[in-house]
């Protein structure tokens, strides 16, 4: 990783060299001696941070501040003063310093205040680079809409993507909302604070890859590219669901319980897939009923096949599965089940038809299920679903793994 850059401007040769001995190890540097140096400094090199004391001849070091500002926004600006006042500071801050330290100062809070201005400008361009990936996913998205002739199929397609998307936009919605308004709350982020915007970036930075990694699977399919299959680790799949969930509106009062695999269980079926099915059951589990209830996801090791025999359709019982159905041990059932008002009988063989919902209008697109479908039948897996009215419901799926062995 290339080392950051800091830029101090200092009129003073002391104060600045002060500096340069501190930071000489930790950073690329540049050194001005007035603001018209530092302008130019600017203009010319990618800086992180800056130091920048307010009293200096010339061009006032608040002067320079704005300035700065002006030719790269995204700089963390710390200013340094012999003579404060209550103006000079709400002046700087206005103009977007990040922090002001009195001189002289002591080598533990200027370590401290450029450490944390590094990091400030390192949060800004990770969510500046998430908007870019975005932004050029929506852009490959679109171009994809513009093509002439869009057959029924592709017409599910993007119907498909958009269902998929919003859950993992919907992370990143609720997530942006935290930092920006905890950032607002405080014009110094540190401590706590600095660890919690630093672990929502991470969660925000996997959710947009999801949303990446789904449109890119989608219009690989589209492309008729078929994607190679991947070993993933079924608990850390459940550690994601757990972190998507426990923000995800539907939660609301509901009781939400997640178990953990007992051994590590490798399935041979893309993450984002398996992440989609269980998200598609869970909220449709959470949505059932306005009411506060049970929604229990767990996962059991089987080894022996699913008797095939035992499992039929009926009032209470729908079962899917396709003659690719990988019916060979180890197999591992997942279940997400709830204690709801159940499915009703006349409603249940058509739960999985596209575009077919319960909910009202502007509440459900209908695709949730039929997801489900598709991509358990891409996965050679099968589906047991078992509901009565007053009873809740349950959704088991079968598909082939792997046992790890426990490390010694």
């Amino acid at each position: 990783m290339p080392r950051r850059t800091l830029l101090i401007v200092d009129d003073e040769e002391g104060p600045r060299q002060s500096l340069r001995v501190v930071f000489k190890d930790d950073y690329e540097l540049l050194l001005a001696s007035n603001g018209h140096e530092a302008l130019e400094l600017v203009r010319t090199n990618k800086i992180n941070a800056a130091v920048l004391d307010i009293r200096m001849t010339g061009m006032s070091g608040t002067e320079v501040l704005e300035k700065i500002k002006v030719i790269q926004p995204s700089i963390e600006v710390i200013m340094l003063t012999a003579y404060e006042t209550v103006d000079t500071i709400r002046q700087a801050l206005r103009l977007g310093a990040c922090d002001y330290l009195n001189k002289p100062f002591d080598v533990a809070s200027i370590r401290k205040a450029v450490s944390v201005a590094m990091e400030r400008h390192s949060f800004a361009d990770e969510v500046r680079a998430n908007n870019e990936r975005l932004g050029a996913l929506q852009i490959e998205l679109h171009d994809q809409k513009l093509q002439e002739e869009i057959t029924r199929t592709r017409g599910e397609i993007y119907a498909s993507i958009i269902h998929d998307i919003n859950g993992p936009l919907t992370i990143i919605s609720g997530f942006i909302q935290i930092i920006n308004q905890r950032m607002g709350e405080s014009k110094k982020l540190e401590g706590e604070d600095m660890e919690m915007v630093r672990d929502r970036l991470r969660r925000i930075t996997r959710q947009v890859s999801n949303c990446i990694e789904i449109s890119h699977r989608y219009l690989s399919f589209m492309r008729q590219q078929p994607a190679a299959p991947i070993r993933i680790n079924v608990n850390v799949i459940l550690d994601d669901l757990r972190e998507l969930l426990n923000v995800h509106p539907s939660k609301g009062q509901n009781t939400l319980k997640i178990h953990a695999l007992v051994h590590d269980i490798d399935l041979q079926i893309n993450g984002t897939d398996l992440i989609q099915i269980l998200l598609n059951l869970a909220i449709n589990a959470l949505q059932c009923s306005p009411d506060p209830h049970l929604v229990d996801i767990s996962g059991q090791v089987q080894a022996t096949s699913v008797d095939l025999t035992s499992l039929h359709d009926g009032p209470s019982d729908r079962i899917i599965f396709e003659p690719g159905f990988y019916n060979t041990p180890p197999l591992l059932r997942l279940t997400v089940m709830d204690d709801g008002p159940g499915i009703p009988s006349d409603v249940l063989p058509k739960i999985f038809q596209p575009y077919f919902t319960t909910k009202p209008p502007g509440k459900g697109t209908g695709l949730g299920l039929a997801i489900v479908h598709r991509l358990l039948k891409e996965a050679r897996g099968c589906l047991h679903v078992h509901s009565k009215a007053g009873e809740g419901t349950s959704f088991s799926f079968y598909l082939p793994a792997t046992i790890k062995p426990k490390s010694a």
